[in-house]
Formats: structure tokens, sequence, C-alpha cells
């Protein structure tokens, strides 16, 4: 009896094992599939796919935790999962779907978006343990893939993807691809009093975010995309004009000296 039970505890923590390994098989699924639909031109369903690999992408990890599975080996399967749905992928179908008038500078800022992301991601597992989790150092590459994917969903929202400039998709790569491997903090919302305590006023605004995604999905993820990747640079520079303004701010010693040499 002991041996029956201790075999299917193993066989248990065996199929754990496998259940966040199998969500990032799927990320990996999702985002080949883009492959495919961008080259048979299909850059809306490339762009839905991107979004679902997101999806994908966020659940095995949050799985490996809740169950305590995390592995050197599904870190490794989760970044390179992520190279292939939010490197390859995204970058083949914003070449596809605007850069390809432009010739080899087209094709060459799609490169610098996937070489930017395998280093965001190459950065992040060699800093792992060693930083916060609060915050994220650089844009993270899903986050990144999905602005691509918004805007596509969003030109086709309003029919407007036959006249996109391509010189504007391709600053707009250099720019993900500058705030990927920057230092730029963003916000992780992996602090926990988030979920444990939270204002009436943002529960609010919160369902009322929700309500606007499930109207205007194309609409919606575009704006959050543009807020979020604004808010690393802003919240840089505020902090820095903090830390200035700390630094000019006179002490208190040096205050009371100045008022001695005035009286004086």
């Amino acid at each position: 009896m002991k041996r029956k039970r201790r075999f299917k505890r193993e066989k248990l923590r065996r199929g754990i094992y496998v259940l966040p390994n199998i969500f990032t098989s799927l990320n990996i699924f999702f985002g080949f599939y883009s492959v495919i639909a961008s080259i048979d031109g299909k850059f809306v369903a490339a762009a839905i796919s991107i979004l679902i690999a997101g999806v994908f992408d966020a659940l095995d990890g949050r799985i490996a935790r809740a169950t305590k599975t995390t592995s050197r080996f599904g870190i490794e399967y989760d970044s390179l999962a992520d190279v292939v749905s939010f490197g390859v992928a995204p970058g083949l179908m914003m070449y596809l779907w605007a850069l390809r008038p432009l010739g080899r500078i087209g094709w060459l800022a799609a490169f610098l978006f996937v070489t930017c992301g395998a280093l965001r991601l190459a950065r992040f597992n060699t800093q792992l343990g060693s930083i916060s989790s609060k915050h994220f150092v650089g844009l993270p590459i899903p986050l990144a893939a999905t602005m691509n994917a918004a805007t596509i969903l969003f030109c086709d929202k309003f029919g407007i993807q036959e006249s996109v400039n391509p010189v504007l998709v391709m600053v707009m790569l250099y720019f993900l691809s500058f705030l990927m491997v920057s230092t730029i903090k963003y916000e992780s919302f992996k602090k926990p009093e988030l979920f444990t305590k939270m204002n009436f006023n943002v529960l609010v605004a919160a369902i009322l975010i929700l309500i606007f995604i499930a109207a205007q999905p194309s609409i919606a993820l575009f704006m959050i995309g543009v807020i979020y990747i604004i808010s690393g640079p802003f919240n840089t520079i505020r902090r820095y004009k903090e830390i200035k303004e700390k630094r000019t701010e006179p002490q208190n010693g040096d205050e009371q000296t100045t008022e001695v040499v005035n009286h004086t």
C-alpha cells in the first residue's frame, strides 16, 4: 500500500511539472501559427495569435509558482518560447505588414527587434533572483510584442492598414527595441498589496477598464499599450527630477549658517 501511495505521489508530481510546460508549449504553438498567418498575409490572425500566446506565457509562470514546480528547465524553456512568440513572430509580422517596401532597412529594423528581445530575455535570466520583482528592468518582450499586435488590430479597426507609413512603423520598432534593452524600470504589478488591499475607486476604475476592453478590444489594447510604454520613461524622468531637487535643497546646517551670516 505504501509503495502504491508513493508511486501515485511521484506520478502526480511529474504531472504537475508537465502542466506549466504544456502552457509554454501552447505559447510556442500560437507564436508559430502567427508566423504562418503572417506569411499567408493574414495579419489580423497573426496579431491575435501573439495576444493568445501572451496569455499562455502569463499563465505558465503563475501555475508553476502556484504548484511550486518552478525549475531551471522551465525558465529556459519559457525564454526560448518567448523568442519565437514575441521576437520572431512579431518581427516577421511587422516586416511583411508594413516594412517590406523599405527593403533592407525594413528587415534590419525587424531583425533589431528580435535581437533586442533575445538580449532582454538573456539579461532577465542572469538577473533572476538578484533584483526586485516589483519592477521590470527594461520593457518586457511580451509587452513589446503586444504593442505590435495591438497596432495592427487598431489600424484594421479603422481601415487604415493600407495607408500606414512604413517609416513610422520602423521608428516604433526602433523605439521598442531600445526600451527592451534599456535600464528603464516598468511596473510589474506583482505587489501582493495590489490584490489584498484595493481602494474602492481603483476597483471601480478597473471594472470600467475591463468593460472598455470587452467593448472595444482593439482600441483599448492599443491605448493601454501606449500608456504603459510611455509610463517607463515618464517615471524615470520624474524620479530623476525628484533626486535632483533633493540634492539642490539646502541642508538645515547650511540654512542656519546662511542666517548667521545675514545677521552679522
